[in-house]
């Protein structure tokens, strides 16, 4: 989701590298389970998020439909969100994060948040978002992700093509017909359409390629 405010308004005004040191611990919450009271409809779903959604609850992407998801306008693209009661995520049980293992990128980079610039980004500390954060750790191990390489570079290229679709849908706001395309076709190839392959990476790139030959056939 694209923030208006400065960065010296959200952050503490500087960028963090994957090896830097952030005050980014929170000691394991110690029973705090404000960010999921207050932020759930604000979760924006990758398909990483959703593949590992999958994993972790057993259910396809229609069943989590129901319960756990759902679809919104953000930033001009619709996509996938988690459900909340009241702000309060669908996921949260007994001040506990019931999918902890699998939980979305979001929620696993909290309080850091990303900085995009040019082809590349860094991470950033969101101030006033977090008591609990006060111990230092690197942003490396905080984030917890497999194969970091690949994955930065899945965040780049997701990143990329939400933005070029947007700007597309933007662009046809007049053509009702190509702006569904775009958008129901983003949602088939990404969402709707599970990811069986080991290598997620690899089959992410196929649907992009898949993706940006509708894009171009959009003109």
């Amino acid at each position: 989701m694209l923030r208006t405010e400065s960065l010296e308004e959200i952050t503490d005004g500087k960028k963090y590298g994957i090896n830097d040191m952030v005050k980014a611990g929170t000691g394991g919450c110690n029973g705090c389970s404000k960010c999921c009271e207050t932020m759930a409809d604000t979760i924006v779903l990758g398909p990483y998020d959703v593949m590992n959604l999958e994993i972790g609850t057993g259910k396809s992407f229609e069943e989590l439909m129901v319960d756990t998801i759902e679809l919104k306008l953000h930033d001009g693209i619709i996509l996938p969100n988690m459900k909340s009661h009241d702000g309060t995520c669908v996921m949260l049980e007994s001040g506990r994060c019931s999918i902890h293992a699998n939980r979305p990128d979001f929620c696993r980079l909290f309080p850091l948040g990303r900085l995009y610039e040019d082809d590349s980004f860094s991470y950033v500390m969101q101030i006033n978002q977090c008591d609990k954060a006060s111990v230092k750790v690197k942003v490396k191990k905080w984030i917890d992700t497999e194969d970091y390489e690949k994955y930065s570079e899945y965040v780049l290229r997701w990143h990329g093509l939400i933005r070029t679709a947007a700007n597309k849908c933007a662009g046809f706001a007049n053509d009702a017909d190509k702006v569904r395309n775009i958008m129901t076709s983003l949602l088939a190839l990404f969402y709707q359409q599970k990811f069986e392959c080991v290598d997620f990476y690899s089959e992410f790139e196929k649907r992009v390629v898949m993706f940006s030959q509708v894009l171009q056939g959009e003109n």
